[in-house]
């Protein structure tokens, strides 16, 4: 018989040198994969018009949103949203203000305002937001739209 005995080793150490990387790495993906709602609507989702020359905006950073359309607990006439709160055509002159005032001062000629209005929205809202916004010299401004064709809107 042998008096030396085999000394049992068991499993290697696992290598967690790389673990932080991987750490890293996941958190970076979901950081740049996660899109963030920055508003709650609190109208009825507008029902976009549709157009055939549609054009998509390339910096959507300097973009404002104002949202017309019918209001969820069924109220006449049209509602405005300017970020989470119901507004009136009043109040688009210090949302315009405020919007201006996140950026810098070179950004500012380049702030666009879109207009979200259902298809159903009366033209009469969206021409006294024009002159607001006409007012405060905001006069780059945005429709949006979905791809389709025009004539579809009139039905």
């Amino acid at each position: 018989m042998s008096k030396f005995k085999k000394q049992r080793k068991g499993m290697p150490a696992i290598n967690t040198a790389s673990l932080p990387d991987i750490v890293f790495m996941l958190l970076f993906f979901f950081m740049v994969t996660t899109v963030m709602r920055e508003t709650d609507l609190k109208i009825k989702k507008p029902q976009l018009p549709k157009a055939d020359q549609v054009k998509k905006l390339e910096k959507k950073s300097l973009v404002s949103y104002i949202y017309v359309g019918k209001s969820k607990d069924g109220t006449p006439g049209d509602k405005l949203q300017l970020n989470d709160r119901i507004s009136s055509v009043k109040d688009i002159k210090s949302f315009i203000f405020s919007e201006r005032a996140k950026h810098s001062e070179n950004e500012i000629p380049r702030l666009t305002t879109s207009i979200k209005a259902d298809v159903e929205a009366n033209v009469g809202t969206i021409t006294d937001i024009k002159i607001e916004l006409r007012d405060i010299n905001a006069l780059k401004i945005n429709y949006s739209t979905i791809k389709g064709s025009a004539l579809d809107n009139m039905k």
